[in-house]
């Protein structure tokens, strides 16, 4: 039998990282989120200056943690739907929607990180429709208006083997236009490092993954990986906000301020 005191602290802990995963503005959150939120209860380190690069295990497992889940109700933890298959552009029944340009679109890995960012308004707060991997192939519309603009289609990966290649696999799962930009924002190791994520492991990669740096390769042969979700909900939101929207940060006259802005999550670090 499980002890009860333990049990009432971790659903007391389980309980603050909740409220810090919608903080500051009721964020609805994935139960991944959730999970990466409830190991920075345990473990701080992403407090840690951002200059000395390292991820962090994880301190408590999935399963304790879906017990302790199992016991509580929480309020803004997102209930995902199941990852359409339909081709995107399908389920609108808008008649004139293609005659349009589309200057950029998000396209996740995760369907659930595409559900997060979806429910909490960034399709229509920064005029960019947000697919998963999923959802792939596009609709031969949405295609001609994102070429009819020159437009942009932005990736978000996990930092590990699988994702890392994502970029390189997305011709494969849907035709892109020649005209149109493929930018992808993270997650790489190094970005992972330098907010101090929790890690997970697995398999080591048996070849090496093109344009990374050898710290970013000696450490994913160590066999670790970092999701997406690992990253704080409100950090995660605003900082794909600003980048879809290619909104550069106010420059600041202190060297040490300007070096952490430029080694945070979805930027390519300096340091």
């Amino acid at each position: 039998m499980a002890d009860p005191v333990k049990q009432h602290m971790l659903d007391r802990l389980l309980r603050i990282a909740a409220a810090r995963a919608a903080a500051p503005s009721g964020i609805r959150f994935t139960e991944r989120q959730l999970y990466y939120e409830l190991c920075r209860v345990l473990t701080p380190t992403h407090r840690a200056p951002r200059r000395f690069a390292c991820t962090v295990p994880a301190p408590l497992s999935y399963h304790t943690f879906r017990a302790a889940l199992d016991r509580l109700e929480m309020p803004g933890l997102l209930t995902l739907a199941p990852p359409r298959t339909n081709r995107a552009g399908l389920h609108t029944p808008e008649p004139d929607l293609f005659d349009y340009g589309l200057p950029r679109l998000l396209v996740c890995e995760s369907d659930a990180i595409a559900q997060m960012l979806r429910a909490n308004g960034l399709p229509m707060e920064s005029a960019c429709p947000v697919l998963s991997a999923s959802e792939l192939p596009l609709d031969p519309g949405i295609a001609e208006m994102l070429s009819r603009v020159d437009g942009t289609i932005y990736l978000l990966h996990d930092a590990s083997p699988h994702g890392l290649t994502f970029p390189t696999r997305l011709a494969d799962l849907t035709e892109i236009p020649d005209s149109v930009r493929v930018v992808p924002l993270g997650l790489r190791p190094r970005q992972a490092g330098a907010l101090h994520l929790t890690h997970l492991r697995g398999p080591v990669p048996r070849a090496q993954v093109a344009q990374l740096d050898p710290w970013e390769c000696a450490w994913l042969r160590r066999g670790r990986f970092v999701e997406v979700e690992a990253v704080r909900p409100a950090s995660l939101l605003r900082t794909v906000h600003r980048l879809v929207r290619e909104v550069r940060p106010t420059r600041t006259g202190l060297p040490a301020l300007r070096r952490a802005r430029t080694t945070g999550f979805l930027t390519w670090p300096a340091a």
